[in-house]
């Protein structure tokens, strides 16, 4: 509970993460029929760069900021996200960074809904405040993975799960492991995005190794490398795995990823996407 997401929003992680939410909330709303976003970590909402904390680590320059320089050139795609962010923000200077529930909040429909889960105290009073009141948005104080089994399956057939750890805990894989399969037993149709750190590459293998070992059917792993893992100290990239993706996203990703590398790395990163499981 002393993770706080402030020192590294708008990270390169925060990009490629919430570029891949919009893309799947924009699938989701292809159909009128309402759906259902979790959001299990949520953090506070919406982030102040210019804040200390944010400042001190200075993440946001490695990541919205190079996306914000290159917008011009960007796919269609990240220029939406670029959009999203700069509606936060007045004229061509910005300091406001939109978490995932915030991004969220700003897509939803009428008809839609969402709940924001934090367990950290300080922050859920913070979030509560930032999402503001409306009556599709509810705010829970909760164990992430408690408020999974407590709210799965909502009565809407479509929508979306995202698990975003800090990773303060060492199963923490386990742990996800754990919560995609019984949350996949509650609510079959629903899309998961699982967020995770690389370090280790192989930690990662083994882990793909154990989400394919589930059955669990269309699982797809996606992979970002801001560097070669040549030191597993350090945070080498970030991923997602993807459960019920869009059938869209895999083509739209390989439009993306490769300029989010030659922005967000210089060319020296890359990335992966992976099937783990198919239909």
């Amino acid at each position: 509970m002393n993770y706080r997401h402030i020192y590294h929003a708008g990270n390169f992680a925060d990009v490629i993460k919430h570029i891949v939410l919009m893309r799947v909330l924009d699938y989701l709303k292809q159909k009128d029929k309402a759906f259902f976003v979790l959001d299990t970590h949520a953090g506070i909402g919406i982030y102040d760069l210019d804040a200390d904390q944010a400042r001190r680590t200075a993440e946001a320059d490695d990541g919205i900021a190079r996306v914000m320089a290159h917008a011009d050139t960007a796919p269609e795609a990240v220029r939406a996200y670029v959009d999203l962010v700069r509606g936060f923000n007045r004229g061509d200077e910005w300091r406001t960074y939109p978490g995932s529930p915030a991004i969220t909040h700003s897509l939803i429909r009428d008809q839609d809904r969402m709940v924001v889960n934090e367990l950290h105290p300080d922050d859920v009073v913070t979030l509560e405040h930032h999402m503001g009141r409306d009556d599709r948005v509810r705010v829970e104080h909760m164990d992430a993975y408690q408020v999974i089994k407590a709210l799965l399956p909502p009565p809407e057939r479509r929508g979306m799960v995202l698990v975003d750890p800090p990773f303060e805990v060492t199963d923490e894989f386990a742990r996800m492991t754990k919560a995609l399969i019984d949350a996949h037993k509650r609510w079959a149709t629903g899309v998961y995005a699982f967020w995770y750190p690389i370090k280790d590459p192989r930690v990662i293998a083994r882990w793909h190794n154990d989400l394919a070992d589930t059955g669990i059917p269309k699982i797809m792993a996606v992979d970002f490398m801001i560097r070669p893992a040549s030191d597993v100290t350090r945070l080498n990239g970030s991923g997602l795995v993807l459960v019920n993706a869009p059938w869209t996203l895999e083509s739209e990703l390989n439009t993306i990823l490769p300029w989010l590398v030659s922005t967000l790395t210089k060319g020296a990163g890359s990335f992966t996407i992976t099937h783990l499981t198919g239909e």
